[in-house]
């Protein structure tokens, strides 16, 4: 046997390979980058429903965690460098992130979890047809935020002057203090929307309500918040205001009451964006989807503490009651 006709028996039996297949490159894992603000129980809901979707860290898929702290300069240093990386797909949970990865990038696909207002922000043409490259879910906080005013307005009757906590970075916070004030005005209030994008800006924020005063305070979702309802629960219970959030976590803490989505529910919402763009699906092509079940939770402890009677209508539509 020559050697050309051995080699052919080799490579037909199996025992050499053709060096073009020998050659073939493993093929790239995909990456998403996380613009983050800490650690937290979210980080493992998402993890888990990535999973759940086939996409498991270290094993098919790479996850570029970058924690901001919710420092808003951070934002645009992270998004840069998943641009410069680059990374498949970036998630951007709120506006204030949104906003940091659309000026790093035109072309990554940025999927958020907890925006505001996309369409209010100006981040997608609408929530049908988002064009570009930016979609996910919408916490749609303008109308949200006017159905908290009211909700606190009906638990508090003789209330005339409520304060706002708002966070600046967040393009969708100046949309959602316009959409209260029309309510406030309809409702008979007062608004008195205060600044605060860091933890060390809470006891300041609260200290000049106080000297306002306003009666109660709405804190306007953000990352931060999330991340802080520890925190900004026992700044409530120490200052003995009525507190109403969007978000159930904080009113475990000191908080009065809460209107809003489960926040776990929409960052499990991502996993399902991220698996149709990681298999070729454009953004331009995926609807903005609308959170469409809110909770309304009810901090009975609280109330006794600030001694607030909470309202039978008030407590009829509770979905949690906290005692």
């Amino acid at each position: 046997m020559d050697r050309r006709a051995l080699l052919a028996t080799l490579v037909a039996s199996g025992v050499v390979r053709p060096a073009a297949v020998r050659a073939q490159p493993t093929p790239r894992r995909p990456r998403i980058g996380v613009l983050g603000t800490a650690y937290g129980p979210t980080t493992e809901v998402l993890r888990k429903a990535l999973r759940e979707h086939g996409w498991i860290e270290g094993e098919n898929i790479t996850i570029e965690w970058r924690w901001s702290g919710g420092r808003p300069e951070l934002y645009a240093q992270h998004a840069a460098e998943f641009a410069r990386l680059p990374v498949d797909l970036i998630l951007a949970p709120g506006s204030a992130q949104v906003e940091a990865a659309r000026r790093a990038t035109r072309t990554i696909p940025i999927v958020f979890t907890l925006h505001e207002d996309p369409v209010g922000a100006g981040h997608v043409a609408s929530l049908a047809r988002p064009g570009g490259n930016i979609t996910g879910v919408s916490l749609l906080l303008t109308e949200l935020s006017a159905k908290q005013l009211e909700l606190l307005k009906e638990t508090l009757p003789t209330l005339t002057r409520v304060g706002v906590l708002r966070n600046s970075a967040f393009p969708a916070h100046a949309l959602a203090v316009k959409a209260m004030t029309n309510a406030a005005s309809r409702l008979g209030l007062i608004l008195d929307p205060v600044d605060a994008g860091t933890p060390d800006e809470f006891d300041p924020a609260f200290r000049r309500l106080t000297r306002v005063p306003v009666g109660a305070i709405v804190v306007l979702t953000s990352t931060i918040v999330i991340k802080e309802r520890e925190r900004l629960g026992k700044v409530a219970q120490h200052y003995r205001l009525p507190m109403m959030f969007g978000a159930r976590e904080p009113v475990r803490f000191g908080g009065l009451m809460s209107y809003g989505p489960d926040v776990a529910a929409l960052v499990r919402r991502f996993a399902v964006y991220a698996d149709r763009v990681l298999r070729g699906t454009s953004p331009a092509d995926l609807p903005v989807e609308q959170a469409a079940i809110f909770e309304l939770v009810v901090n009975l402890k609280m109330a006794k503490t600030l001694d607030v009677t909470i309202p039978p209508s008030v407590l009829a539509r509770a979905d949690v009651l906290i005692e």
